[in-house]
């Protein structure tokens, strides 16, 4: 009796440890940027970056899982050029009036070891919503010295369809359908 009382609270204890490992993660904004790429006429790559991020993540690297909600401030687009950045934000493209944010939310996060590889989610732009899948170029977390907290992160990067989001601009004159997301993160242990 007394073995099977310690195995169930040995059982216990180990649920409630790898319980433990689970912990939330506040994005920070001086860190966490979306970014796109589009080929200009088959020469250059338009730019833009979205200055505006806010979210949580929750990760636990015992169990491998984890869970992403991000939302993007898409009237902090920034081109670099304001007539660019004017016309991105039109009603043609991105229609950011009225559509002010865009959001990634996870379904699965995929590990290889204790690096997370991919984030499997779903992303809403322009008021659509498809999946995406978002591929880790870097993961990793550490200890702050500034914050004296960890910090966990890296970038992420995908091709998107734009026409399944309703951007359909500039296609009838070649520009490519497909645009190149890089969404760079970096959250805060809470």
């Amino acid at each position: 009796m007394f073995k099977t009382s310690l195995l169930a609270l040995v059982a216990a204890l180990g649920v409630t440890a790898a319980h433990a490992e689970s912990a939330t993660y506040a994005i920070d904004p001086s860190h966490t940027f979306a970014t796109f790429e589009i080929g200009h006429f088959g020469t250059s790559t338009n730019r833009g970056r979205f200055n505006k991020t806010s979210g949580t993540v929750t990760l636990d690297k015992a169990a491998k899982t984890g869970a992403l909600d991000v939302t993007v401030d898409t009237t902090s687009l920034d081109t670099g050029t304001a007539a660019f950045t004017k016309h991105i934000s039109s009603e043609e493209i991105l229609n950011v009036a009225a559509n002010p944010t865009a959001k990634l939310v996870s379904t699965k996060f995929v590990f290889s070891g204790d690096k997370v590889v991919e984030i499997d989610g779903n992303l809403t732009l322009n008021g659509k919503t498809n999946p995406v899948v978002l591929k880790a170029q870097n993961f990793n977390c550490y200890q702050n010295p500034m914050v004296k907290r960890e910090v966990c992160g890296g970038d992420f990067d995908a091709t998107i369809v734009r026409s399944q989001y309703g951007v359909s601009y500039g296609l009838n004159y070649g520009f490519p359908d497909n645009v190149h997301l890089v969404i760079q993160v970096e959250a805060v242990k809470q």
